[in-house]
């Protein structure tokens, strides 16, 4: 798992790459709200375009971000999941809550 952040057009955009599991996911949780709370961006992007794959503990890790971002006065966006993830994030209702591109 590869987690690169950087600004596009105003909005904070955290790139991951590989997979999101329990393993990796208790790192990107403490790389993501260092980032939040530190840079307090307006809009965090989190890009699942290079995910291979993604079990529950990626649902826990968008919520968890979502949770941080609004009571920091953020907004959190999903981009490019690959089919079979949007699909789990609409199942899980996270359309509902996040934007997903």
């Amino acid at each position: 798992m590869k987690l690169d952040i950087k600004s596009e057009n105003g909005a904070a955009i955290a790139v991951i790459k590989g997979e999101i599991d329990h393993h990796t996911a208790k790192s990107l949780r403490a790389e993501l709200d260092k980032f939040v709370i530190t840079m307090q961006p307006e809009t965090l992007a989190i890009d699942l375009g290079n995910i291979t794959f993604m079990d529950s503990s990626g649902i826990g890790l968008i919520i968890g971000r979502y949770k941080l971002l609004k009571e920091c006065g953020g907004k959190l966006e999903i981009r490019r999941p690959q089919p079979y993830i949007r699909r789990v994030l609409k199942l899980a209702g996270i359309d509902r809550i996040v934007k997903i591109i």
